[in-house]
């Protein structure tokens, strides 16, 4: 799969591990190195200011995508290659969706959180056949990964679908499998069961 562009989902908070800044700056540098065009979500603050300042400094292309409402409380990161102001939420997620190739996030929040499974929904439904991972930094996604793991088990979740959610400790295995990632062909999505 050819990746001109990802999307970083990441949180807005530096985290209390270091760990997560270090990943932050070598996935940066390591798009850039790859000429792969940085698309997140526009903030000056946390993990997401690192990532966008890593990528900027070693030369890479980064596009921010920011709703009015955060521009306005001056979060806004003002270096960016492009930046674009949404007028909210779900236009800024379509955006983002629209201009990425692949969708990775780093250690965050509930908005990482939202706007990932966001789109792996969108990935089990077939509306997009991109790739969705989970960096699994310092093991700060263990917990949600045996979560979905349990998910499985107890029926909401189908093997399939939890195979397509890439999770890779280190950003260069995370581009390499999105790389090979080939979108399964799903013809059922509602499993019912027979009477």
């Amino acid at each position: 799969m050819e990746l001109g562009s990802i999307c970083v989902y990441c949180g807005s908070s530096e985290g209390r591990n270091e760990a997560y800044g270090t990943a932050a700056r070598s996935l940066g540098r390591l798009l850039a190195a790859q000429g792969i065009t940085l698309v997140y979500g526009g903030a000056n603050v946390g993990l997401m200011r690192i990532l966008a300042d890593s990528a900027l400094a070693a030369g890479g292309r980064v596009v921010g995508v920011m709703p009015q409402a955060l521009v306005a409380k001056e979060k806004a990161h003002r270096g960016l290659s492009e930046f674009h102001v949404a007028d909210s939420m779900h236009e800024r997620k379509a955006l983002m969706a629209e201009l990425s190739d692949g969708f990775i996030a780093l250690p965050g929040g509930a908005g990482t959180l939202d706007e990932l499974f966001e789109m792996w929904t969108w990935a089990q439904l077939g509306f997009h056949g991109k790739p969705c991972g989970l960096l699994n930094v310092a093991a700060y996604y263990d917990p949600l990964t045996a979560f979905l793991d349990h998910a499985v088990r107890e029926g909401f979740v189908r093997d399939l679908h939890r195979d397509m959610l890439v999770i890779a400790e280190r950003p260069e295995d995370m581009l390499d499998r999105f790389r090979a990632y080939r979108p399964p062909a799903v013809e059922k999505w509602i499993q019912r069961n027979e009477t």
